[in-house]
């Protein structure tokens, strides 16, 4: 029936002797010693539930289903037919409770903490869930910030986080289609939509692209991301991670498809637009006014970020006649003492940076702060004393280090143009700069996620969209719904999407 290592039972049907199904468990799982076995009788006829231990909740099971198994009165010449029939049509026990067949569906349930009834004289049985699996409470997103907002994130359980969402979005037309991904693993995958506003080939695509992963397992978002996204030939992404129900609700009312991972609190939803990286929910409860100027604040920040140290080092380099004389005169003095070209410099002091923001990541909470002071405040004031760093140069990159800060969505493209951008300030002054701007430019206006281009509305251009780009209209305005992604200009999500850049 199976392998040694127990692969090959997906599809075996159980049998009706009740000792040869709970050999075949025992030999599918290779004895492992997690696995429970309660053999009891009913009406002389020999039972025996079947769960894990550690993954089923211990008063649930005792109350839902020991309790009323064991006090089940039939006639003593009753069938293994007539306790089936019996459970089925007269007891409920759990609301969660699903026929068996075969192996490769009670397998799997097993794994997810479902309790299974084995009868003897019977092929088929119930699986009832009765889940009771230590799991980290709702907490607080610890990546997307607010004021305002719910304080409410998703967690690694996928069934509590489709309840957050259903609570906020209490439609018939919001849908959850639930199902296993990877074939050694099963890691339960859900994609949600509303029904009214994505097409049916779309869905049926991007649940072809799930299940058609040749992956052992899914351990993270980004296991997924990469077979779902168009964009390989791009730093930028058209899928977008959230942590936020609301976040995520927000975008499915606009028409995108967003898919909860099991063991991950960070959901994916496709297609993403490159605006959104600028957009907080904050933005929707300030003031328009307000809002405008800090999404106006975001956009200096990302061209800080990614050029700031680059234009520095073109402009002392290459063109220092673009200096008054007075910043000259200082920027010489500052740069008279260092030992290495100001390209080397700049280089080496982000570098230096990236190393010590890796550090404070994978440190403990309590190390990773003292590493951040350490590293920005006591090595750097040696550095710039001892002159191997000019002190323009650091306040430069520093500042667009700390532009970074403000897109954290954008972190990883940001950090690897910056690296670009210096190099090419560096060799070609600011020619080298705006060379690498076109490239960045036209890579990302030519892409596309799920057949929408990600620079929508801005590339191709849809006017009634620009209304919650570069400022925020009132809600008397946006709350008409005339603005969801399939109303974008260029959009054709139709199933397979279009370029593949």
């Amino acid at each position: 029936m199976t392998s040694p290592n127990g692969t090959n039972f997906k599809d075996t049907p159980l049998v009706k002797s009740i000792d040869e199904n709970i050999e075949n468990i025992k030999r599918i799982l290779s004895n492992s010693s997690d696995l429970l076995l309660n053999p009891f009788l009913i009406s002389g006829i020999k039972c025996n539930l079947v769960c894990f231990e550690g993954m089923v909740s211990t008063s649930t099971i005792t109350n839902l289903i020991l309790n009323p198994m064991t006090e089940i009165s039939l006639p003593e010449e009753s069938s293994p037919d007539d306790i089936f029939e019996h459970i089925k049509n007269h007891m409920l026990l759990t609301v969660d409770r699903a026929e068996v067949t075969k192996y490769g569906d009670l397998i799997p349930r097993l794994m997810s903490g479902f309790a299974i009834i084995l009868i003897d004289g019977m092929d088929k049985t119930f699986a009832f869930g009765v889940q009771g699996y230590e799991t980290r409470g709702i907490d607080e997103p610890s990546s997307e910030g607010n004021i305002y907002g719910s304080h409410e994130g998703f967690v690694e359980t996928v069934r509590t986080n489709m309840s957050l969402v259903r609570r906020r979005i209490k439609s018939p037309l919001l849908v959850f289609e639930l199902f296993s991904v990877t074939d050694l693993s099963n890691v339960d995958v859900i994609v949600a939509y509303m029904s009214d506003r994505v097409p049916k080939k779309l869905v049926s695509s991007v649940k072809k692209k799930l299940k058609g992963m040749k992956l052992e397992t899914v351990l993270s978002s980004g296991y997924i991301e990469p077979f779902l996204n168009d964009t390989k030939l791009s730093m930028f992404s058209g899928v977008s991670k959230t942590e936020r129900p609301d976040v995520f609700c927000a975008k499915i009312l606009e028409g995108r498809i967003g898919i909860l991972i099991e063991g991950t609190p960070f959901a994916l939803v496709l297609p993403a637009l490159f605006i959104e990286n600028f957009q907080t929910l904050d933005d929707y409860t300030f003031r328009p006014y307000y809002t405008t100027l800090v999404r106006w604040i975001r956009y200096l920040a990302f061209f800080a970020a990614v050029f700031l140290p680059a234009v520095y080092v073109a402009v002392v380099t290459f063109h220092p006649e673009l200096f008054n004389h007075t910043m000259l005169v200082m920027l010489a003095e500052a740069e008279e003492l260092a030992p290495l070209p100001l390209a080397a410099e700049a280089f080496l002091v982000l570098v230096f940076y990236e190393i010590i923001r890796e550090a404070g990541v994978r440190l403990p909470k309590s190390v990773g702060g003292a590493v951040s002071i350490v590293g920005g405040l006591i090595i750097g004031d040696a550095a710039v004393s001892a002159g191997v760093i000019s002190n323009p140069l650091l306040l430069v990159c520093a500042i667009s280090v700390t532009a970074s800060f403000v897109i954290p969505s954008l972190n990883q493209p940001v950090t690897v143009l910056r690296f670009i951008s210096v190099i090419a300030g560096g060799i070609a002054g600011l020619y080298g700069i705006a060379l690498v701007a076109s490239v960045i430019l036209v890579n990302i206006c030519s892409l596309e996620s799920v057949g929408a281009p990600i620079m929508s509305p801005l590339s191709p251009f849809t006017p009634r969209a620009m209304r919650d780009v570069l400022t925020r209209a009132g809600f008397r305005t946006l709350g008409r719904r005339t603005a969801s992604v399939e109303d974008l200009k260029g959009v054709n999500m139709d199933g397979e999407g279009g370029n593949k850049s």
